[in-house]
């Protein structure tokens, strides 16, 4: 693939081509693909720069916001989008400046309309790859599951995460920054006048493989966090729950890259890491180019099978000031007081399927109301398709677990 190519491709395509270079049919991803992007106005990137001082306010309180696109046509034509700057806090528990976007369906009382706060999967470090500009751009590859909530009539606020601007410094799967982005953007969301949403309004949290950890970080923090919440429940899939079990079958796979870019959004998220002094002279290359340039398919395609060994003259998981950090950003330590339904591929090739499954024992065994279900990848082995294929195949559970959660009915558990 050309970097031209690469450059105009839409990440549906790239979705496409990742999954049938790991001989799945073109069937079996169709509902994962978006329609190719519409033409849409240029949006001045100098609305992701942070002002120099921070604002007064609080958690969740708008800095700024524009209109923005909110998908392909179809998708524009059932929403009207806003891209917000707000407040928030980071891995380090300092005030922030983060990004994101609130999607609010035409023709529902939007003061009625619950909000689902939808965190997105691996998009990648750099700028180009922030949800915000992916969406914006009807790129999006998890696009169908926010078109298919906004049809229901329910906002549905994401966010770009921490660190996503001109000059990136994106803090990948560090989790407590990604579940504080989740719940400040839904309060963004509930303090967008232009939305015309309720500030007391009820809320739902959604997301799958980041998106997934996201979704369950917010969850665990929200008591403490952001108490005036009203959750009713929390959707998670293929999750990322136990980093270091994740990493070490990622070394020397098919997803490597997403190893890569995790070491270094910690290195972005925590500076005593100092990833720098690790890295050999093709680390120092390879990694920039991860941050500066390459989006998820692009990290799967281009650093499949290469490991540690080949860009990092020692490896940091084995020092302790990175385990430490790693561990800190582990889930299943904080019950979740509403229901969860949580979801896995059974030979998941990026995720481990072991660590979600502890995961799940571990809230089952805090007296969480969680529904855990399975999908058998069995005929996909342990290929990427086997993590991708389950965005599409669970949105029908998914669907139905908020209806249920908003018709107030009786939450279940197999615990």
């Amino acid at each position: 693939m050309t970097i031209a190519t690469r450059r105009r491709g839409t990440a549906g395509a790239l979705l496409t081509a990742a999954v049938l270079a790991w001989g799945v049919g073109a069937t079996a991803v169709a509902s994962a693909v978006v329609p190719a992007p519409a033409a849409t106005a240029v949006l001045d990137d100098a609305f992701y720069v942070p002002p120099a001082t921070l604002p007064a306010g609080a958690p969740g309180d708008v800095v700024r916001s524009r209109p923005a696109p909110a998908g392909p046509t179809p998708t524009q034509r059932i929403a009207d989008s806003w891209q917000v700057m707000y407040l928030s806090t980071d891995a380090l528990g300092a005030r922030q400046a983060m990004t994101g976007t609130v999607l609010v369906p035409k023709g529902v009382n939007a003061a009625t309309a619950p909000v689902v706060g939808f965190a997105p999967g691996t998009q990648g470090l750099s700028f180009r790859c922030a949800p915000s500009k992916m969406i914006a751009s009807g790129s999006f590859y998890e696009q169908p599951a926010v078109t298919a909530m906004l049809r229901k009539g329910y906002a549905v606020a994401v966010p770009d995460y921490e660190g996503y601007r001109p000059q990136p410094s994106a803090t990948y799967m560090t989790g407590p920054s990604m579940g504080q982005a989740l719940l400040d953007v839904v309060r963004a969301a509930q303090r967008l006048p232009e939305a015309g949403l309720a500030d007391d309004g009820k809320v739902l949290l959604r997301g799958y493989s980041q998106g997934g950890a996201a979704a369950l970080w917010a969850a665990e923090k929200r008591a403490s966090y952001a108490p005036e919440l009203d959750l009713l429940g929390v959707v998670a899939g293929g999750v990322p729950a136990n980093l270091s079990q994740v990493a070490l079958p990622l070394n020397g796979s098919d997803g490597f890259g997403l190893l890569a870019i995790a070491l270094i959004g910690f290195d972005n998220a925590y500076p005593e890491l100092n990833l720098e002094t690790y890295l050999n002279e093709a680390g120092r290359q390879a990694f920039a180019a991860m941050e500066n340039g390459d989006c998820a398919l692009e990290l799967l395609l281009k650093y499949r099978g290469k490991s540690l060994a080949d860009y990092t003259s020692k490896n940091p998981l084995g020092d302790l000031p990175w385990l430490i950090r790693v561990s800190e950003s582990s889930l299943g330590t904080t019950r979740i007081d509403v229901p969860v339904l949580q979801y896995h591929a059974t030979t998941d090739g990026l995720v481990a399927f072991g660590q979600a499954d502890s995961l799940h024992q571990q809230y089952c065994g805090k007296g969480v109301r969680l529904q855990w279900k399975t999908y058998d990848t069995a005929s996909l082995g342990t290929s990427p398709a086997a993590h991708i294929s389950p965005i599409s195949w669970a949105n029908d559970d998914a669907m139905a677990f908020l209806a249920d959660r908003l018709a107030g009915a009786p939450a279940t558990t197999n615990c």
